[in-house]
């Protein structure tokens, strides 16, 4: 215990002095939103991953590879796909250029500034605004519930704590801070995810030893736990059998939900005008690719192979074993890693975990500040000072809000960490993907069309959360008091396991496209040759 609080105490320590220089560096608005437009393209590659790559992703998704098996490390290829290659070579380009043209400061001022709609930037920002605390609670409870398991203290503490920490930092250094301490965390967790991985393998037996053995233990009768497989779960080995309610919750949930969710998250995008040519973003490819594969694709190995660990110990699965212990599969990855690991490496990756949960945590507070600070309630009449405390503000309230969701989640949610994580980045995904495409690349789409497909994509998208998809309806009880029944998908069907983004999203993309050809673009040509200038036809 002595030695996992000095460690932690010289961890925070550096994070304290980083997020004082950012503080120290931050002079005006444009330094406190976007980093002055001049990030170094490592630490912006860096920040990127591990704002993106949280405990949601560790402790969260890794404890849902535990029950789906490494049929998973399909949304590691897509996070490398669209998470890095598309979103820097094809979206961050002329993000960048563009935001620089308009002179946008966040995602919200972007969209809205493009397509002139103060309705587009204060809608979004809304959006943000009430639904990102969901996905940053997700993160707090990977989090405190790691630090719960380790130091042996009440959930509760380890909640507070770690959020007021998190609090001080965002609130004063400003993005400068929070990039530079992504920086130096998103290192420890990718040194901490490689000595996982070799340990793991080497725990138990090699490479071919560790994957025969989870291939036998599907076989196995004896195995504990199994008959809490979902229909369609064919080992954890393979992809779940195709049609299945378990493919379905792999494919439309997990895969696609947060495999292209991530395209339109803004605290993402925002990372593109951070940097000030196009060869930052070039460099910062291979890092970030890296960087994200060592970190999902760790946790979706380690995941599926503490079965065999949990087996071998105690007779039965990761998920029964969670069960056994009155917890969801959020707490698979901190048992295994607390009763498989050396003492040692509790202690480093307990360091990995807090730097996780507080490199996307505070970019997400960050972000859900400055849509209430630039976006919602932002005036040219106020000075910079004003209206980087207005920024301030909103994060305060997006904390308390965040602690409150931390809270109560667990309680009422089993597996709460996937299930808010994927509705984020669902929702983001159905109401901004496809006006954001056609922000960057088609100049004759019209207004209406770019607010039509985001409110048919929102819409549509919280409908189906409150009436069909089960996981979401149980919870908002809705439909339980419409209808008196928790879903209105046919009995039998696998409708209620379809994710909302396979139905928002497509009906989003329908909407944006029917309503630009039968809409007119009204924008002055001068606008649209000043968002275009430099950015390509």
């Amino acid at each position: 215990m002595t030695v996992q609080i000095i460690v932690i105490v010289v961890y925070l320590a550096i994070v304290g002095y980083l997020g004082f220089l950012g503080f120290k560096h931050t002079k005006n608005s444009s330094d406190y939103l976007i980093g002055g437009r001049k990030i170094h393209p490592m630490v912006m590659a860096l920040s990127y991953g591990a704002t993106f790559i949280s405990t949601s992703a560790i402790v969260g998704f890794g404890g849902v590879a535990a029950q789906f098996g490494m049929s998973l490390l399909w949304l590691t290829f897509l996070n490398i796909f669209f998470g890095i290659f598309i979103a820097f070579v094809f979206f961050g380009k002329r993000t960048r250029r563009m935001g620089h043209n308009i002179n946008a400061h966040t995602f919200s001022e972007f969209v809205g500034k493009r397509y002139k709609s103060k309705f587009i930037q204060k809608f979004s920002a809304l959006v943000i605004f009430v639904f990102m605390p969901l996905y940053t609670a997700a993160v707090m409870i990977g989090a405190s519930k790691f630090i719960e398991t380790q130091l042996n203290i009440n959930y509760d503490v380890s909640l507070f704590a770690f959020s007021l920490i998190i609090a001080i930092y965002v609130f004063f250094g400003g993005l400068k801070g929070v990039m530079y301490s992504d920086a130096f965390q998103g290192t420890l967790m990718f040194v901490g995810m490689l000595i996982l991985l070799v340990s793991v393998y080497s725990g138990l037996g090699g490479l071919t030893a560790a994957h025969e053995k989870l291939g036998a233990l599907f076989a196995n009768p004896d195995a504990a736990g199994m008959a809490m497989a979902p229909p369609g779960f064919v080992g954890w080995l393979n992809m779940p059998a195709s049609g299945s309610i378990a493919a379905w919750v792999v494919i439309s949930s997990v895969v696609m939900g947060v495999g292209i969710g991530v395209l339109a998250q803004p605290q993402l995008v925002v990372r593109f005008m951070t940097v000030k040519s196009d060869r930052e973003l070039n460099r910062a490819v291979p890092i970030g690719g890296l960087f994200i594969l060592m970190m999902t694709g760790v946790a979706f190995i380690v995941g599926p192979l503490s079965n065999v660990y949990f087996f071998e110990k105690f007779g039965m699965t990761a998920m029964a074993y969670a069960k056994s212990i009155g917890s969801g599969s959020e707490a698979i990855i901190p048992a295994f890693l607390n009763n498989f690991m050396p003492s040692w490496f509790s202690t480093v990756f307990l360091v990995v975990i807090i730097a996780a949960g507080m490199s996307t945590i505070s970019s997400q507070f960050h972000a859900i500040g400055t849509a209430v600070g630039r976006d919602l309630f932002y005036s040219r009449k106020k000075g910079e000072k004003q209206n980087m405390l207005l920024s301030r503000v909103g994060m305060l309230v997006a904390i308390i809000v965040t602690i409150l969701l931390a809270y109560v989640l667990p309680s009422i949610w089993n597996d709460s960490i996937a299930i808010a994580t994927g509705l984020f980045f669902g929702i983001c995904a159905a109401s901004f993907l496809p006006l954001y495409v056609g922000a960057l690349y088609f100049r004759n789409i019209s207004k209406k069309a770019a607010i039509w497909g985001m409110m048919s994509g929102f819409t549509s998208s919280m409908l189906w959360m409150m009436f069909v998809h089960s996981k979401e309806s149980a919870v908002l009880k809705i439909c339980d008091l419409i209808f008196g029944k928790t879903t209105i998908a046919p009995a039998g069907t696998i409708v209620s396991y379809i994710d909302p983004i396979v139905i928002s999203l497509s009906l989003s993309i329908v909407v944006t496209v029917v309503a630009s050809l039968i809409t007119k673009s009204k924008f002055e040509k001068e606008h649209i040759d000043e968002c275009f200038e430099g950015v390509g036809k």
